[in-house]
């Protein structure tokens, strides 16, 4: 009974992970592995890779795979300096660092969609904060399209996800920064390193792991980033991502093989990071 109990306590969770998980991974791809459009449900037959196929040989998804990596890196980039620096400026000691840390987590508190409807607020042309603010500070004479240009829109897209993404990463390097040895600080400073120095020398390089952890979690949010793009700009052909390609195709166009195809392929592409999320958290820190 003692070798089977581990067993029946986990088996609830292990039930709940085959049916909303698992099962759902499978039947995807049995689904992409077929000839299955709703417009003609009597012919459905199994047609082996020909969706993956005919998918990779699509212009649109290339283009929409175009947009996805355009997001991903900027996100990468601009989620990791605000996070490093946000974690930082939480560490200071001060009557006011729990009410600091509770206005961080607000964004990523917030659904996605509602956040993606406060930045349309401000990326607005006509009455929008940012055009208001730098045409205040003369910056520019004349509103920006923030929403009509491609670039722009994956820029704003961008902005939006880092937003939501900043407070979990930071969360992850306080935490790495306050389990950092206060010894080697101390050390640093009766050698006479400065701030800079021991922010480079010392605590960067132990925050690695860390950023590592947060840097692959926002890496997979960036892939699978939709609520904003529909919230900013519908499912217009303009910044569409991966995923509002496979939705489209999917339930728009009611090709479930085809659709099914280029959410396993966006899964696979998002498995990458997870891989490394789970090596990252495998890795010992020496200090």
């Amino acid at each position: 009974m003692k070798k089977a109990l581990p067993y029946i306590l986990l088996a609830p969770m292990m039930l709940i992970m085959g049916a909303l998980v698992f099962y759902p991974v499978m039947a995807t791809f049995s689904y992409s592995l077929k000839r299955w459009k709703l417009t003609a449900p009597g012919d459905i037959r199994f047609i082996g890779f020909d969706n993956y196929v005919s998918v990779l040989k699509s212009s649109a998804f290339w283009y929409s795979l175009q947009n996805t990596l355009l997001i991903l890196l900027a996100v990468v980039v601009f989620t990791s300096v605000a996070a490093i620096v946000l974690s930082m400026f939480l560490n200071i000691d001060s009557k006011v660092s729990g009410l600091m840390l509770a206005i961080a987590v607000l964004p990523w508190a917030l659904p996605p969609y509602v956040n993606g409807i406060l930045w349309k607020f401000i990326f607005h042309p006509g009455y929008g904060f940012l055009n208001k603010l730098l045409m205040t500070i003369h910056v520019t004479s004349q509103p920006i399209e923030w929403l009509s240009s491609r670039w722009l829109l994956l820029l704003a897209v961008s902005v939006v996800v880092t937003w939501r993404s900043v407070p979990f990463m930071a969360l992850v390097c306080l935490a790495g920064r306050k389990a950092l040895p206060e010894s080697l600080y101390e050390a640093a400073k009766i050698d006479g390193a400065s701030k800079l120095q021991i922010f480079r020398h010392i605590t960067m390089p132990l925050l690695l792991p860390f950023v590592g952890i947060g840097i692959t979690s926002t890496s997979i949010a960036a892939i699978n980033v939709f609520d904003e793009i529909v919230a900013l700009s519908g499912m217009n052909d303009l910044g569409k991502n991966i995923v509002i390609e496979s939705y489209l195709t999917t339930f728009s166009f009611l090709d479930f093989g085809k659709g099914s195809a280029i959410t396993y392929l966006v899964l696979l592409l998002a498995a990458v990071f997870g891989v490394f999320y789970l090596r990252t958290l495998n890795r010992e820190v020496q200090y």
